[in-house]
């Protein structure tokens, strides 16, 4: 039976009997379901394809080449060893240099660093001034930078080899990073509009009416509201910059050439014998930098992108 509880009336001195209704709401889900068994299953397939080969890596990297020839490319180590990965950083073979992957990480922090700094100042502040400061023809310079974004990059090398050869910097890690900087302006440009975009107008009207300039603005009030969207575009171009393959064997010479390269060139390396322990050591190590700089700041990522893809 349904409990009762007594009321009694202040005002009148009457007591009620109430009758305490049970449990409202939706009825409970069941843990398992066939929804759930779907999707849960898709989730495990997904994650299952992507782990898979990491692992298989990570333990090859971890094998002496006589238990590699064993076959058994998914059993973990019997003896763990870390000498394959020493020879990746310092003494595989890239070409005609044996000083591993060292020498290639090198020049891409070169690469990486003045790249990643240079497009982002520059995207950032024209991203700032398509969204609050709107000058004549800004809409059409909009237009242009989002149409360069999807041009395919191989349609500019042999045009950009001409100017960088004419300016004397073709093979150069300075003619590189202009590269990267260069082709990097127009996605960076329209997440940072569009973000500038979703933040209230209402603190730009009023700086705007406290005297405030085009500067002052943005480095007082527009900065300091932007990590997320500064993240987004700090991973992307790292990201890019670091995992390029094809500027990196274009525009430069073998002293310059970044660690995908010498990746490149140590995997397919045709002299001696194939050593995979050696060549997964070298893959995992080329991607390590842009897997820390994700995970470290990856839920600002999320935050970054999601405002800054939306409007605009």
């Amino acid at each position: 039976m349904p409990d009762t509880i007594a009321l009694k009336n202040t005002d009148t001195g009457i007591v009620t009997d109430k009758t305490l209704s049970g449990p409202r709401g939706p009825k409970p889900k069941r843990v398992i379901s066939p929804r759930n068994i779907m999707l849960y299953g898709t989730l495990f397939v997904a994650a299952a394809y992507y782990l898979l080969p990491l692992y298989v890596m990570i333990v090859t990297s971890l094998k002496g080449m006589p238990e590699i020839r064993l076959g058994n490319i998914f059993s973990p180590p019997v003896e763990i060893t870390f000498e394959p990965w020493v020879k990746a950083w310092a003494t595989a073979c890239t070409g005609l240099n044996c000083d591993g992957l060292s020498r290639g990480f090198w020049n891409s922090v070169r690469i990486t660093v003045p790249s990643v700094v240079g497009s982002i100042a520059i995207a950032s502040v024209n991203g700032y001034a398509l969204a609050n400061w709107r000058f004549k023809g800004s809409e059409l310079f909009f237009s242009i930078l989002v149409i360069g974004a999807f041009i395919p990059y191989q349609v500019m090398i042999y045009p950009i080899v001409i100017v960088l050869r004419e300016l004397g910097i073709y093979g150069t890690l300075t003619g590189l990073i202009i590269v990267h900087s260069i082709f990097g302006m127009p996605i960076l440009t329209l997440l940072f509009r569009n973000y500038f975009a979703s933040l209230p107008q209402e603190l730009f009207k009023a700086a705007r009416i406290d005297g405030a300039g085009f500067w002052q603005i943005f480095l007082k009030i527009m900065v300091p509201m932007s990590l997320p969207i500064f993240v987004v575009a700090m991973i992307l171009q790292v990201t890019g910059i670091w995992n390029d393959f094809l500027f990196g064997v274009v525009f430069t010479r073998p002293e310059y050439y970044p660690m995908t390269v010498q990746l490149n060139n140590i995997v397919n390396s045709v002299q001696g014998v194939k050593e995979y322990n050696v060549n997964m050591a070298a893959t995992i190590l080329t991607g390590l930098v842009p897997l820390v700089v994700y995970f470290v700041s990856g839920r600002l990522f999320v935050r970054g992108i999601a405002a800054g893809a939306v409007k605009g």
